[in-house]
């Protein structure tokens, strides 16, 4: 389907103004009328005119996005059961540990998966080599180093040892801990924050029992704190984002799969601020010496070769010595625990169905619903849920990302929070039997997912959250924090006259056209018939103009990398100092603004006048592309996604569209087809050009009709997905800390499918 209303050949672009022809390279081609050869600074200069920048869509990316799916090499091992997967840098993915399916059988090797290549290679290793195990955590630490926890050995005892592992020399190193060890566990969670090491949860025991502790490891002191209770988990996810300890999914005390999240606050804690005390109690109250007595099972004297072809390493594991686990009761942890449970509702993925794999990029929890055998490819997912908002977004069916025919095993992301992997294997069967199943698997697929394309900004510039989170809004809006160090600086600069002392030596301006501010559309749409010529190259003298914007030619051309090009041109502007840009002034101006700090709306402390709302973003969007600027396009795709309403839908579908963004344009397309009614009644619709009105209408279903009256109430009743919040649910929201439980009052909230608890 062709995008809407694109333009093509010399037709006026949305927002007005020329559309130039592209280059071979696919920028805006610089006019043969505008070379050197033919404009001199003596012509320049008399005729004080303002070169209209170009602005054609960039149309070098594709019409959509689909994870590939690509076949490894090299000594692919068996689909290992509870082994640990770890993205490692440098392209590289380490796997450790695990059971065969088949056999039962536990071990202890590396692997390693080379993402360039595609292959995998047994890596030789060398020093204190751990035991076998499967259930254990792999953490990379400092970039070059895995930290393995706990987990359970052949014996099925469970282990509560740290072994290091060095990814540069191979080497495995177990360090001499103190304090009070934690009881040793499998299936657990660990996540690392401030050279602490969390464990979180896990189950332990001869009854495989849950824990619902959380305790720490000081890595700089190898110290481990007490343990305090918090949630009891296994086979779950944790994360530190915002000062907060969030768990979510994985199997209650009750062994049924969970949907709720659950956050404890680590700021103002002195427990979680100090490092621990060496010789504190544990919570049975018995003092730990600084080295566990912990004794060595005795391992077989020859390796067992298992179905995978790799012989487990001949090394024993230090354990804990086998002991009833009489359940104690350790105090709650310190600082507020909080937990959220989500009930039902459209966006909201059930536990109970698929593979899930929980990961967590740039404040967010990432849900893969992954193909099992009772849940195929459609009936998959790709969801998100806000921690800032605590509101579930579907991001991709299952049919756009995952093939039919394969089932995925583990799932890794890089630390960024940009890409993510998962590995698994084709479900059809081989040709070699194996146990009387038909199917030898092995991790022989890889599928990368650029969590980019989803809008995802990644770790490094995701925004930190505010101090508190408030209960779930469907009003709420994204507000970036305010821009620290040197973009904060150049804010201060940005749009001030010479004359103040700014330093500005370069003119922007932009459509004269005002709107009013209580226009629901803003400045996002410009008629066509209001655009300039398409063959004008030069801003006419008396042409309305909107207001100057003083800028820095440098912060342009060191920022603009069509700007530079022209100006190393020695284009016109290089004479006047003067430039129109045929777009909306309050795009503009964001634009701009985004040049001088690298965001697209200003903190609380900064202009307030430069703040860009949902049309003017959708604006941006489409300037990210005109001129091919990946980071603008990420940022405005993200808040775009995050706040996708009824009355800014369709210019998001139309600016989508024109952006090439396929992923949000289609997201916009199903969010209009679901609430038609309202969509249909903004402003923003009415303003679409009339090719846009048809080409929207007909993202319908060709079967797809009108629903109403008594049909759509019962419609409502079967999965209300049309109902306006007036259910009249109520929530409840407990807060919970070491030496206070408040109830707030119960209260009723639009916000459907959601408990506090």
């Amino acid at each position: 389907m062709a995008h809407p209303s694109t333009p093509a050949g010399h037709s006026p672009s949305i927002f007005g103004g020329p559309t130039p022809v592209m280059s071979g390279a696919g920028q805006p081609a610089i006019p043969s009328s505008m070379t050197t050869s033919t404009l001199t600074p003596a012509s320049a200069a008399s005729s004080n005119n303002t070169y209209i920048m170009p602005n054609s869509p960039f149309k070098n990316r594709g019409d959509g996005y689909r994870p590939k799916v690509t076949r490894t090499l090299g000594q692919r091992p068996a689909c290992l059961v509870n082994a640990s997967v770890t993205y490692c840098g440098n392209n590289q993915i380490y796997a450790f540990g695990g059971f065969d399916q088949y056999t039962d059988e536990v071990y202890n090797h590396v692997l390693k998966l080379d993402l360039v290549s595609h292959q995998w290679s047994l890596v030789d290793n060398y020093g204190d080599i751990p035991g076998v195990r499967m259930g254990h955590t792999a953490t990379l630490y400092k970039g070059d180093k895995l930290l393995v926890f706990g987990g359970e050995n052949e014996h099925r005892t469970y282990l509560s040892d740290l072994i290091i592992f060095d990814l540069k020399t191979a080497h495995w190193t177990q360090p001499q801990v103190t304090g009070p060890i934690p009881k040793g566990r499998a299936r657990h969670a660990a996540v690392l924050h401030q050279d602490k090491l969390f464990i979180i949860g896990g189950i332990t025991g001869h009854d495989n029992y849950v824990l619902d502790d959380i305790c720490y490891l000081d890595l700089k002191t190898f110290t481990w704190s007490r343990s305090w209770r918090f949630v009891g988990r296994f086979d779950h996810s944790a994360y530190i984002w915002g000062e907060r300890v969030w768990v979510f999914g994985g199997l209650s005390e009750e062994m049924d799969k969970v949907s709720d999240i659950w956050w404890l606050d680590l700021k103002g804690s002195p427990a979680f601020d100090s490092p621990p005390q060496i010789g504190s109690m544990d919570r049975s109250g018995m003092a730990r010496s600084a080295i566990s007595p912990r004794p060595s099972y005795p391992a077989a004297q020859s390796p067992i070769v298992g179905s995978s072809g790799y012989a487990a390493n001949s090394r024993t594991a230090q354990v804990n010595p086998p002991s009833f686990h009489l359940k104690t009761y350790a105090p709650p942890a310190p600082g507020a625990i909080s937990a959220l449970k989500f009930v039902n509702g459209p966006n909201v993925p059930s536990q109970g169905q698929g593979i899930h794999f929980h990961v967590y990029s740039s404040g967010t929890l990432l849900d893969f619903v992954t193909p099992a055998a009772t849940i195929s490819s459609k009936e998959c997912s790709l969801s998100a849920l806000d921690l800032g908002s605590l509101r579930w977004q579907k991001l991709a069916d299952g049919r756009e990302i995952f093939k039919s025919g394969y089932r995925w095993h583990y799932c890794t992301m890089n630390e960024d929070g940009t890409k993510a992997w998962l590995l698994g294997c084709p479900t059809e069967p081989n040709v070699l039997d194996h146990g009387g199943t038909g199917l030898e698997e092995y991790l022989s697929d890889i599928m990368e997912i650029d969590l980019r394309r989803y809008g995802f900004l990644g770790n490094n510039f995701a925004p930190e959250p505010r101090a508190d989170i408030t209960r779930p809004s469907s009003r709420a809006r994204h507000i970036e924090q305010p821009s620290k160090g040197l973009g904060c600086d150049l804010a201060k600069l940005f749009d001030q006259p010479p004359e103040t002392g700014s330093g500005t030596d370069f003119i922007v301006t932009a459509l004269s056209r005002e709107y009013d501010e209580d226009e629901i559309m803003g400045s996002a749409l410009v008629h066509p018939s209001e655009s300039m010529d398409g063959d004008q190259t030069w801003l006419s003298p008396d042409a309305p103009t909107s207001p100057p914007i003083h800028v820095h030619r440098l912060i342009l051309q060191a920022r603009w990398p069509h700007f530079a090009r022209l100006w190393s041109s020695q284009m016109a502007e290089f004479h006047t100092k003067k430039m129109h840009i045929p777009e909306p002034y309050s795009v503009v101006k964001a634009f701009l603004y985004y040049l001088y700090t690298d965001r697209i709306d200003p903190g609380s402390e900064e202009d307030e006048s430069i703040t860009a709302d949902l049309s003017d973003v959708a604006g941006l969007l489409v300037m990210s592309n005109i001129y091919n600027i990946p980071h603008l396009r990420l940022l405005c795709v993200n808040r775009l996604a995050k706040e996708l309403d009824v009355d800014h839908a369709c210019i998001i579908w139309y600016c989508a569209g024109m952006a090439n963004e396929e992923w949000l344009r289609k997201r916009a397309a199903t969010f209009c087809m679901t609430h038609w009614g309202r969509v249909v009644r903004t402003l923003g619709f009415q303003r679409l050009p009339r090719a846009a009105l048809v080409e929207l209408s007909q993202e319908v279903d060709t079967e797809g009709r009108v629903v109403g009256g008594d049909e759509l109430d019962l419609m409502v009743g079967i999965d209300g997905r049309y109902h306006d919040g007036g259910s009249g649910a109520s929530r409840r929201k407990e807060s919970i800390s070491s030496n206070q439980t408040q109830v707030l009052e119960s209260e009723l909230d639009e916000d459907e499918g959601m408990e506090m608890s």
